[in-house]
């Protein structure tokens, strides 16, 4: 039986005009980021949040690089960062 990891993911959008709702919707309709189980909002400065992805991924080699890059080629988007991994 295979294996399964917890990883969360740091995004930071473009602006602060960014809609973080609808990134989010985004998020949850794509392919290949395992099971998408909670989002949280983070406060950066002048009115830009970052968005904190927490994903069940099966263990697997280059898997959180695979959805860093799905997760770089939104709209919105300036860069995505792992933050934790954990096995569990």
């Amino acid at each position: 039986m295979g294996r399964n990891v917890i990883a969360t993911f740091k995004i930071m959008p473009e602006t602060p005009d960014v809609n973080l709702d609808n990134l989010k919707k985004k998020i949850k309709s794509m392919d290949g980021l395992g099971d998408v189980r909670d989002f949280k909002e983070e406060p950066i400065a002048f009115g830009l949040k970052s968005l904190s992805v927490l994903t069940l991924v099966a263990d697997e080699g280059g898997i959180t690089d695979k959805i860093e890059k799905s997760l770089s080629g939104l709209d919105g988007v300036q860069s995505v960062e792992t933050v934790g991994v954990t096995l569990i």
